[in-house]
């Protein structure tokens, strides 16, 4: 990879980071923190826009910078499961196990539906 590739990846990096801050917030504000819904939302969201980049058949370094460097740092695995695991900490079991299965179901449901998308544009 260039040099601008790196830079671009660290630069729209950040702003998916600080995208995957705001949308958080405002979701859990409205929600509360109850159940993770923020971070639900953000990778539901992230899962439909990587859907939609690799059905649109974005590749090399543009897929790097907007997909790996964007979408990577805005969406957000470890604290998903870190929510999870807090969860059954707190015995909240049946809430744990709804994070799970949710998440998955529907990041799967919003990747396809973003791959749909994104092949017909």
């Amino acid at each position: 990879m260039s040099g601008w590739v790196w830079l671009a990846v660290a630069a729209v990096g950040g702003g998916g980071a600080i995208g995957r801050f705001l949308l958080d917030s405002v979701v859990s504000g409205a929600a509360g923190r109850d159940f993770p819904l923020g971070t639900f939302a953000v990778n539901l969201s992230g899962a439909l826009l990587l859907g939609f980049l690799t059905g649109a058949a974005l590749t090399g370094n543009l897929m790097v910078v907007v997909g790996t460097a964007t979408i990577g740092s805005y969406s957000t695995f470890s604290t998903w499961m870190l929510e999870t695991q807090r969860l059954a900490e707190d015995t909240e079991m049946g809430r744990a196990g709804l994070n799970l299965a949710v998440s998955l179901l529907a990041g799967f449901g919003a990747a396809a539906l973003g791959h749909a998308i994104g092949a017909h544009v």
